[in-house]
């Protein structure tokens, strides 16, 4: 379904706001920004370096659940916020602005690199935005899902993920949440 006919039936149904469906349609100008981003040197080297500790799937596990316990900014919840690629992730915002309402990288494990801003959850190995475009290392299509009202944001949002590559290797993925009203 194209995200015309997603923003017609959505808007149809009540779940996005009267211009909801025009701010669908600007998620398309946005699009080369977001390939940019993928393909930026500093988040690739960050993906990169983050893979090469191999982590086991268990540590990152307990670090999710540490990660959702406290509702307070813990040393590893700062590290990740202040993460390697964090940079490349402010550029973004200086050119999208209030349209960007997050973005966050992940490694080919699906924890976090590096996040815009705290995240629900550390792990995202187990969601779509990671599983379809990391694609167990061939990489996927960018993912466009739903538009949503976020509580934590109180913004209508739209996630887009997209592989990240070094060379022809899919080593993670990206997401970032576009703010509809803000586009």
């Amino acid at each position: 379904m194209s995200i015309h006919w997603l923003g017609l039936a959505l808007a149809a149904w009540g779940h996005l706001p009267p211009d909801g469906v025009a701010q669908l349609q600007k998620v398309d100008g946005v699009m080369p920004h977001l390939r940019r981003l993928a393909e930026d040197p500093e988040v690739v080297r960050a993906l990169r370096a983050q893979n090469a500790h191999r982590t086991p799937l268990a540590t990152i596990q307990q670090l999710d659940s540490e990660w959702m316990a406290p509702p307070g900014l813990t040393p590893h919840k700062q590290r990740v916020l202040d993460g390697p690629c964090t940079g490349a992730l402010r550029r973004l915002r200086e050119r999208l602005g209030p349209a960007m309402a997050e973005a966050f990288a992940m490694d080919d494990q699906g924890a976090l690199v590096c996040a815009s801003r705290r995240t629900s959850d550390y792990w995202q190995g187990d969601e779509a935005k990671w599983r379809l475009t990391y694609a167990q290392g061939r990489g996927g299509p960018a993912l466009r899902e739903a538009p949503f009202f976020d509580e934590s944001t109180q913004a209508y949002v739209i996630q887009v993920s997209l592989p990240v590559r070094d060379g022809a290797q899919v080593i993670g993925a990206l997401t970032v949440g576009l703010s509809l009203l803000d586009l």
